[in-house]
């Protein structure tokens, strides 16, 4: 094969939290100077693609304008695609709901307003049950239910997993008795299509480096990539042998990167 992109996790694979991960930010230099093109993901909805690249910048990682995605990210491309002019109600964070103004949806406030055409749900460290009595209200049959990422935890800053916006998902799912139409993080399809957009490459000459096997490695499954699993992050040796998702490779770290490039290239 010839590869000519890698799609990088950041969470657990280049930092926990605020800290570089030991060998991240030379590992993406050897990656460059192998000529290929980066794509940096999370799957945090919290912050869209320019705030990464800017976080990567300062934590010495060279990371260029315009590499960075998330499910911020991919969540606002596809409501500019596929819901302009529709009414969006956010169970979610603020900044969400500020990503939301910014697309060709229109943010609905009220639940009781009528003009609900699709629940987004997302994480929020302030869910509450009268979250779930909303999501009652503003869920028809003719409302499409999307969600920002399946990330059912995700790990704080002393790497202790918290809910994330799965654990959130599944308790509106359970409430209005009904799953998501689509949710668009990694692993789906929307997110494939936006990380093969950044590095300009199909799927079959591109690199996938993740610590989630449900996410990263399953995306990288789906569509056909070379898969490499990382040690640093939230899965564990027993968790990998329970698993139907398989990657191509595992590594202690992204540090060990070139074991795979040196495979592949």
């Amino acid at each position: 094969m010839t590869l000519r992109g890698v799609i990088l996790d950041l969470d657990g694979t280049i930092y926990h939290d605020d800290n570089l991960l030991p060998g991240a930010a030379d590992a993406v230099s050897r990656i460059r100077d192998r000529d290929l093109s980066v794509c940096f993901f999370s799957n945090n909805p919290l912050h869209d693609g320019a705030e990464y690249v800017e976080r990567l910048q300062s934590l010495g990682v060279d990371a260029h304008e315009g590499e960075a995605c998330s499910s911020a990210s991919v969540t606002r491309e596809y409501l500019d695609e596929y819901h302009g002019g529709d009414g969006v109600f956010v169970v979610g964070s603020p900044s969400l709901r500020e990503r939301v103004r910014a697309t060709r949806a229109e943010l609905v406030t009220e639940p009781d307003s009528g003009a609900v055409d699709v629940l987004l749900g997302s994480w929020t460290d302030e869910f509450h049950y009268r979250d779930m009595h909303d999501a009652l209200r503003v869920l028809s049959d003719d409302t499409t239910f999307l969600g920002t990422d399946p990330d059912r935890t995700f790990p704080d800053a002393d790497g202790n997993p918290i809910p994330g916006s799965g654990a959130i998902l599944r308790a509106i799912a359970g409430v209005v008795e009904r799953d998501p139409d689509r949710i668009l993080g990694k692993p789906s399809s929307v997110a494939v299509d936006a990380a093969l957009d950044r590095v300009g490459c199909a799927p079959a000459d591109c690199l996938v480096v993740g610590d989630r096997l449900d996410t990263d490695i399953q995306m990288g499954e789906r569509a056909g990539m070379t898969t490499a699993l990382v040690r640093s992050g939230v899965t564990d040796d027993a968790t990998l042998e329970q698993s139907d998702v398989i990657p191509d490779y595992v590594l202690d770290s992204l540090a060990d990167v070139d074991r795979v490039l040196d495979a592949v290239c």
